[in-house]
């Protein structure tokens, strides 16, 4: 299927010159194709927009990485909005909590690697590798965590089972082959990454679908493939033919676990010899024991924790050789034909470029006190270089692009005009003395007109005693800062956005690109603080948090003007006063941008802004049941799904055990809510 933009608007300002622009330079002959690209697009200029008709003229796959996890899943919506009939992919990292393995030494410290995974997210990360695979109209939305190792790509293609209607196959030789790929059997739970056999029917849960897919055999031959609904059980759709990928993204060779042993044992016994002849003897045992272990567990299972610490030795990579990752993902699919768009450009960039360095410190260390072989370094994100090196066509998307950024872009189109008309926020200076009291009255000025309000500060205590002191004066305030877990950012800018609450304060996820049109005033604390936070960069990005609203305004809180305060207001006064040329030449009056408050992430992952209390209501009344009976629902439901279980209905098991669950969730969310 080819990208089809849905839209109800046309390009317009300078979006059509900078389209039409980008597309002659992707579509030159590749002799002629320049690398880098930037495009200088202010905020509110429709920058998404214009990149999703980049990619709908031109016909590219397109990765698109964001700075963090919050606008990466603004930028998923927004691509799913343009592009509902194409296969818009969501890839960040899946750990709600993750601690690295790691080791001190000046207190003998050895941090255990843990971590908690999101199964929702996992199953995004595990649809965007399968749409890589199976649609030429893909676009995968990501955080940085693409550029971290990931699992071979001919692996993990190589091993998905691919199965039609009258193939010779029987059902245990198929659930064999299931399990070789990483799934699990369980005949009475049926959840991700598992299947289940009953009479001539095998139900598979895969990693990547919101679907079950059953299997009928007759004899030794597949009779029919289905796709079934999950809870109700009903038939969503036969099929002649499907494939299915692997559980877990790295996947060894079973033909070559045997060779991939002994190479670990090779490379474990010289380094054992090098410890000893440094006098590291303890070092040199541990190293032999957790090793050997990790050996037994390949040889029994094909599988050990930490398996990607030997993935240079599984994938046969030299030492120093980089790691696949999900861009070896779409250079195996689509070669150098396809896009990089790099969103914000003057943070991912460098974050791109920094990631190697942090991990390679760590890593060194558990090389050198035993916990690992030499080889665990070569499990690392890509360097910048050979990041390029992987890539296609690059695109720089920022509205203050960095120095490196404009140093190797062959060609950079500025989108200063608005096609809303809309111009930069007037930016208004106050002294800090008494700046709460006055800002106060700023909010429940806004509040009154139903519009929102942003609040940056220096630090994240400053941004949750600010939040604290606003509730306790009865205003509606949230504070946002790194510590919530992604899913959760989404929630409360969606939240904001609603009117759910008024006031969003936060340190540095309030500037680059969140769209909240909603949103009329952004204040400053401490704007004289001169530093990365209040640099001309970041004080431009957070003054644009304001520029979707016809009724923008800043106020910087401050008691002289810096260096960094005074270019940041000419550039955006710059702006402002072309935006006010161009709508009095062309009769336009500014309107605030119209933005639905439909989220597809959200919708896709099944989440619900209720409160908890609202939740557990629901639950009990679909029960006939009264809050104080909950308990004897949650027991009532464990008894019921035990007889189905022992009946061998197992779709209903199934269904009592969703409900149970969730009722077991609520109650413990309840218990939380009263301590």
């Amino acid at each position: 299927m080819k990208f089809q933009v849905q839209s109800d608007y046309q390009p317009a300002g300078d979006q059509p010159k900078v389209i039409a622009g980008f597309t002659e330079i992707l579509l030159a002959e590749k002799n002629k194709q320049e690398k880098f690209n930037t495009l200088l697009g202010v905020t509110g200029s429709g920058k998404t927009f214009t990149v999703a008709n980049i990619i709908q003229n031109t016909q590219k796959p397109a990765l698109i990485i964001a700075p963090n996890k919050t606008l990466a899943a603004q930028l998923y919506n927004e691509f799913k909005d343009f592009f509902p009939h194409n296969s818009v992919e969501f890839f960040i990292s899946y750990y709600d909590y993750y601690q690295p393995e790691s080791y001190i030494p000046s207190t003998d410290t050895y941090i255990e690697k843990t971590a908690k995974i999101n199964q929702e997210i996992d199953r995004l990360r595990h649809a965007a590798t399968r749409g890589i695979f199976e649609r030429d109209d893909v676009i995968v939305v990501a955080s940085v965590s693409a550029i971290y190792g990931l699992g071979a790509p001919d692996s993990y293609f190589q091993a998905a089972i691919h199965i039609c209607k009258g193939l010779p196959m029987g059902r245990d030789n198929f659930a064999q082959a299931l399990i070789d790929i990483y799934f699990e059997r369980n005949d009475f739970e049926l959840d991700r990454g598992k299947f289940r056999m009953r009479g001539d029917c095998l139900d598979i849960m895969p990693t990547y679908e919101e679907e079950l897919i059953r299997i009928e055999f007759f004899g030794d031959e597949i009779e029919k493939i289905s796709l079934i609904e999950i809870g109700s059980g009903n038939k969503k759709a036969d099929l002649d033919e499907i494939r299915i990928y692997p559980a877990k993204h790295y996947v060894a060779d079973t033909s070559a676990i045997k060779e991939t042993c002994e190479e670990i044992e090779k490379q474990l016994d010289i380094r054992v010899i090098e410890l000893k002849a440094i006098g590291k003897d303890l070092e040199a045992a541990r190293l032999l024991q957790r090793t050997r272990y990790d050996i037994e567990m390949l040889r029994e299972i094909g599988y050990c924790n930490g398996i990607e610490n030997y993935s240079s030795i599984l994938e046969k990579r030299k030492p120093g050789d980089p790691p696949q990752t999900l861009i070896d993902y779409f250079v195996k699919r689509f070669n150098k034909d396809w896009l990089c768009v790099l969103d914000e450009s003057h943070i991912t960039a460098s974050q791109i470029k920094g990631m190697c360095h942090g991990d390679l410190s760590r890593k060194q260390t558990l090389v050198d006190f035993g916990f690992r072989l030499p080889s665990a370094r070569d499990n690392r994100p890509l360097k910048i270089d050979e990041f390029w090196q992987r890539t296609g066509s690059i695109l720089f998307v920022s509205a203050t692009p960095g120095e490196f950024e404009k140093s190797v872009s062959s060609n950079t189109l500025e989108q200063v005009i608005r096609p809303t008309g809309l111009t930069d926020p007037i930016i208004n200076i106050h002294p800090t003395k008494n700046q709460i009291d006055d800002l106060l009255e700023r909010i429940r000025d806004k509040t009154k007109k139903e519009e929102r309000i942003l609040i940056t500060t220096l630090t994240k205590k400053s941004a949750e005693d600010l939040s604290e002191y606003l509730i306790g004066i009865n205003i509606r305030a949230r504070w946002l800062h790194s510590e919530l877990k992604a899913l959760e950012r989404v929630e409360l800018l969606r939240d904001l956005r609603i009117g759910e609450f008024d006031v969003l304060i936060g340190v540095n996820l309030l500037r680059e690109g969140l769209d909240l049109p909603e949103v009329s005033l952004v204040a400053i604390l401490d704007a004289d603080k001169e530093g990365f936070l209040r640099s001309k960069s970041a004080l431009i990005q957070t003054i644009g948090r304001a520029a979707r609203n016809a009724c923008g305004e800043v106020i910087l809180y401050a008691d002289k003007i810096t260096d960094s305060m005074q270019a940041a207001m000419d550039t955006v006064n710059n702006y402002r006063a072309k935006q006010i040329a161009f709508n009095e030449e062309n009769g336009i009056v500014p309107q605030t941008i119209k933005k639905t408050n439909s989220n597809k992430l959200l919708e896709s992952l099944k989440l619900t802004n209720k409160s908890v209390e609202e939740m557990v209501a629901d639950e009990l009344v679909a029960q006939n049941l009264e809050m104080k009976d909950l308990p004897k629902a949650i027991k009532k439901l464990e008894d019921q799904m035990l007889s189905a279980a022992k009946e061998l209905e197992f779709e209903r098991a199934g269904q009592i055990r969703d409900q149970l669950r969730k009722l077991r969730q609520l109650s413990g969310e309840m218990k939380k809510a009263k301590a």
